[in-house]
């Protein structure tokens, strides 16, 4: 990979907001020659836990959107309906911690819209191919990814830092990651505020 290449790919990295924070990850590389699905067709590839709970998030959305315009009326059917969504989130999280495979598991450093960092003591090259599983505890959700190995830095004799780039990943679920990270954003600027006070 050319420095041009790579220095676009960083730039690439940095047009969304990241956030120190970690969530486990699991790094699969794939096979030579493996043909990187477009986001479309990323649903094929996708476990069907990951599927189902995509999916679930989207219709507890569109069921709870025509509520906010019923106003007082509707506030406690709102409520019942978002102990009934935070029952299946929680029953959804377990399901996805299933799909993490202890042996190909990494912890972050940063994530955000674009891509995420990781520690490792693996060298693994800018250019390749991973399969991605990423974790997301606060939101009980899961991301499943295809992303690109864009740096490898040694921190020290046996520890790496690695970026990668999402090359294929769902709309919805890189709108879920900026949430994500705007949300334990909002978390650590509250928390700062409370110890001032």
């Amino acid at each position: 990979m050319s420095d041009t290449n790579i220095t676009q790919k960083l730039e690439q990295y940095h047009e969304y907001f990241t956030i120190k924070h970690v969530l486990n990850v699991n790094l699969l590389p794939v096979e030579a020659g493996f043909t990187v699905p477009t986001s479309e067709q990323l649903i094929t590839h996708m476990p069907y836990a990951f599927r189902m709970a995509g999916e679930l998030a989207e219709l507890e959305t569109r069921a709870l959107r025509p509520l906010r315009h019923l106003g007082d009326h509707a506030r406690e059917l709102a409520e019942f309906l978002n102990h009934q969504s935070k029952k299946i989130d929680l029953m959804m999280s377990y399901i996805l911690h299933q799909q993490d495979d202890q042996d190909n598991r990494y912890s972050t450093t940063e994530f955000g819209g674009a891509g995420l960092t990781v520690t490792s003591n693996k060298e693994m090259l800018p250019g390749g191919i991973y399969q991605l599983k990423i974790f997301l505890e606060e939101e009980a959700a899961a991301v499943f990814c295809y992303a690109e190995a864009i740096l490898c830095e040694p921190l020290d004799e046996d520890q790496f830092k690695i970026a990668f780039i999402y090359n294929s990943i769902r709309e919805q679920d890189q709108e879920l990651l900026v949430r994500a990270s705007l949300h334990l954003q909002t978390k650590h600027l509250k928390s700062r505020t409370d110890k001032i006070e």
